[in-house]
């Protein structure tokens, strides 16, 4: 048994508390000074006669460990699995049991199978990796495939659209979070990417905004009747997309440098609030925008050039610009000429 000799008290009273050093833990049978202690993750024992003086020693290392292939031996490994994820339905505290096996195997995976919360993950992971390879296909950020993930997932959990193609649901979730995100794409930028035709992604729009609004409502309603106070997250429906949300994107994949982006959002808004194209799609404005603002600046670009980056036929853009050209006096601020060095002679007649 280790002895310990004993520790002196403080002698004034509201000392703050200061480690002893006068007490010193040693082998009751070698008693050496200073003593030969070995400490290891849960006993104390004396490396010179190997008597255990402690068994129940506190582990000071992190309480978290997984066994995976990619431990790497790390001091500060975890010790239990992943955290649960809010996506998938269930516990996920199952075991997997793999396929190809035979015997006792193949029929505990064949009973595994009709589990039908596995089914469910299943056909979820299944849509789930249809989002995140559409999403990085298209280059759209990783926020934005997780908000389509979790409307594809509030969508499933109430049994809607059943008569619906899964294709068409993860379009119109795709098309929303990206409005949700503020990374708006247009109609026909999601139908490039999903097939999904550009008259069904407009319909299933509308339809998933109602869902959603009228799903955020019966939620509420039933905090409420269950006598809990409702949070104050609420579904904000988006709205449409304005030309000047997307000038940024398209001046970066036309390789157009500063100012160019800063002028062609700001001369989107301009020609918005003129009403000067109004009835004419965002594309087609933000393209004539486009075309102008480059041109104004001494970067131009042709109407071929920016209808293979925009999608917008070069003929749109000429009928669109010469509105555009038309109302220059107006449209074009005197500080893009003065500061960022533009001139209206570059522009192109229409």
């Amino acid at each position: 048994m280790a002895t310990t000799s004993p520790a002196r008290k403080p002698e004034v009273a509201g000392v703050p508390f200061r480690k002893n050093l006068a007490a010193h833990v040693i082998c009751s049978e070698c008693k050496e000074v200073p003593p030969n202690l070995e400490f290891d993750s849960h006993q104390t024992t004396c490396g010179s006669c190997g008597l255990v003086l402690g068994d129940r020693g506190i582990d000071m290392g992190s309480e978290w460990r997984t066994f995976s292939n990619d431990d790497q031996n790390s001091d500060d490994p975890s010790r239990v699995g992943d955290a649960s994820n809010p996506l998938l339905n269930g516990d996920q505290l199952e075991t997997s049991i793999a396929s190809g096996a035979t015997g006792r195997s193949r029929d505990l995976y064949r009973a595994q199978n009709k589990q039908s919360n596995d089914k469910q993950n299943k056909a979820l992971m299944q849509a789930y990796k249809e989002i995140g390879a559409m999403c990085e296909g298209f280059n759209i950020q990783k926020n934005v495939a997780d908000t389509a993930k979790f409307l594809f997932k509030t969508v499933d959990d109430a049994k809607a659209f059943k008569g619906k193609s899964q294709d068409v649901l993860i379009a119109g979730c795709i098309f929303i979070a990206c409005r949700k995100c503020k990374v708006p794409r247009s109609f026909s930028e999601i139908f490039a990417v999903t097939k999904v035709s550009r008259k069904e992604i407009g319909r299933i729009y509308k339809s998933l905004e109602k869902f959603f609004t009228q799903n955020d409502e019966a939620r509420k309603a039933a905090v409420v009747a269950s006598g809990g106070t409702p949070d104050n997250v609420v579904y904000e429906t988006t709205t449409s997309t304005k030309p000047s949300d997307m000038c940024n994107r398209f001046c970066n994949l036309l390789r157009l440098g500063y100012p160019l982006p800063r002028v062609s959002v700001e001369l989107s808004d301009r020609v918005t609030a003129s009403g000067i194209l109004a009835g004419r799609s965002p594309l087609s404005i933000v393209a004539a925008c486009i075309y102008m603002a480059s041109h104004l600046m001494g970067q131009g670009k042709s109407p071929k050039e920016i209808s293979q980056i925009v999608h917008v036929s070069d003929g749109t853009i000429r009928g669109a610009y010469k509105h555009l050209y038309a109302a220059r006096e107006r449209l074009i601020d005197p500080s893009w000429i003065e500061k960022d060095k533009g001139d209206m002679s570059r522009l192109p007649a229409a």
